[in-house]
């Protein structure tokens, strides 16, 4: 599996790969997340124009994708609960597989780590599947934000090596 910045001329195949999340989570309890239309065209278009969107190849076809913004996330700064380590972090968005690639999770932190070891990400409290992924990489539960939408999430910081 091979990661790169994703492009406009990706976008159709972005869309196809947050279609199928969206109907994974729904399948497996976690039907409001996302629900039918998020993350929005205009979202993904907006995290290529910041350089910020990736997206993950498998023998030349597009098989997941995720944002990798650094710097500070506001929604990160009004944490309810403690982060595990302060100081500049990453914070990883709209983690997505079409499912037909295995370990995108752990593709995805190995190649943020090469950007940013300080990690952070949130995840709906319905997605268990998330949630038994992240503490298995080695991320831990820091608190509650709340998401662009007002709804609460649970926040996860890795505690970088250094």
């Amino acid at each position: 599996m091979e990661i790169r910045k994703a492009a406009m001329e990706d976008l159709p195949e972005l869309l196809r790969v947050y279609a199928a999340a969206r109907e994974l989570m729904k399948r497996t309890g976690n039907p409001t997340q996302w629900g039918e239309d998020r993350p929005s065209r205009e979202t993904l278009e907006e995290d290529i124009r910041r350089g910020d969107l990736y997206l993950a190849e498998e023998e030349g076809r597009v098989v997941g994708g995720f944002a990798f913004p650094v710097g500070v996330d506001e929604a990160y700064e009004r944490l309810e609960g403690q982060w595990l380590a302060e100081g500049p972090y990453g914070v990883i968005h709209r983690l997505a597989s079409d499912g037909t690639a295995r370990g995108m999770l752990a593709r995805c932190v190995a190649f943020c780590e090469t950007i940013e070891e300080n990690i952070k990400v949130d995840t709906h409290q319905d997605n268990q599947i998330m949630q038994h992924l992240l503490e298995k990489h080695g991320f831990r539960p820091c608190g509650t934000i709340l998401a662009e939408d007002g709804s609460p999430r649970i926040a996860y910081q890795r505690p970088p090596k250094g």
